[in-house]
C-alpha cells in the first residue's frame, strides 16, 4: 500500500480523536493536521490560537525593541501596536457577540519555549532568529485565519478573520523581506 494511503487511513481512523472538550485545543489543531488538511478549526481552537499568537508577537517583539538592529525595531514595534489592536478587536468581538470562549490568559508551552529560547540570545543571533520566528508565526496566522474565514462556525468571527487576513499576509511579506 502506498504511503499516501497509509496516512489518509490513519487521519481517517484519528478523525474522532481530533476534538476535546470546550475550553482545550483539539488534537488536529495542535499537532497541525488541520492545518495540512485544510481543515477549519472550531471556534475554540480559533480563539485559542489567535490569542497565543498575538501574546507571542508581542512579547517577542518586545525583546526585540531591546536586543535587535534598527530595521528589526522597527518592524517590532509595528508588531506590538498591530498585535495589540486585534487582540482587543478579538476580546471586544467575544464579548458583543456573545460568543461563548475564553481566550488564554498566556502563551501555550510550545511559544512558552521559543519565547524562552529567543530571550536567551544577543545580538545578531538574536535577530536572526526573530525574524525567523516572525515569518513562521505570521505562515501559521495567515493558515489559522484563512482557515477560519472559509469555514469557521461563527458568522461574526468568520468575518473578523476574513476582515484581519490582508493585514496579516502583509505582516507576513514584512517579515520575509526582513529576513532576506
Amino acid at each position: 500500500m502506498k504511503a499516501s494511503h497509509l496516512m489518509a487511513m490513519a487521519l481517517i481512523a484519528a478523525a474522532p480523536l481530533l476534538t476535546l472538550p470546550a475550553g482545550a485545543q483539539s488534537v488536529g489543531e495542535k499537532t497541525g493536521v488541520n492545518s495540512a488538511l485544510g481543515i477549519s478549526p472550531s471556534t475554540q481552537d480559533f480563539v485559542t490560537q489567535a490569542a497565543v499568537s498575538d501574546m507571542f508577537e508581542i512579547q517577542s517583539s518586545e525583546l526585540a525593541l531591546q536586543r535587535a538592529d534598527e530595521p528589526t525595531k522597527a518592524f517590532a514595534t509595528q508588531m506590538i501596536a498591530a498585535h495589540k489592536k486585534t487582540t482587543e478587536e478579538l476580546k471586544g468581538l467575544l464579548a458583543s457577540a456573545n460568543i461563548n470562549v475564553t481566550p488564554p490568559a498566556a502563551l501555550d508551552n510550545a511559544h512558552k519555549e521559543k519565547l524562552d529560547a529567543l530571550g536567551k540570545l544577543q545580538g545578531k543571533e538574536f535577530t536572526e532568529q526573530y525574524q525567523e520566528d516572525q515569518v513562521d508565526a505570521h505562515e501559521d496566522a495567515v493558515s489559522l485565519f484563512e482557515r477560519y474565514a472559509d469555514g469557521g462556525e461563527n458568522p461574526a468571527l468568520k468575518q473578523w478573520a476574513g476582515k484581519t487576513l490582508p493585514e496579516l499576509k502583509h505582516h507576513l511579506e514584512m517579515a520575509k523581506k526582513l529576513a532576506d
